[in-house]
């Protein structure tokens, strides 16, 4: 579900995982019509390192 939010509602998926600011300058890009694709494709690399780190968090037992 986070993957088609990502692809076309980028600036949310940063408000659902936690990046409030990477949200807010994710949807100044999406604002152009030029800049939506970049917007996309750093949602989705965004959210691959957030389920990354949630795997990292799950193996050391919620320890940072």
């Amino acid at each position: 579900m986070r993957l088609l939010i990502a692809l076309l509602l980028p600036p949310l998926l940063f408000f659902t995982i936690g990046r409030p600011l990477a949200g807010i300058i994710c949807l100044v890009l999406q604002v152009t019509l030029v800049g939506w694709l970049p917007a996309a494709i750093w949602a989705v690399y965004a959210l691959s390192q957030y389920k990354t780190d949630e795997k990292i968090k799950a193996a050391l037992g919620g320890r940072e």
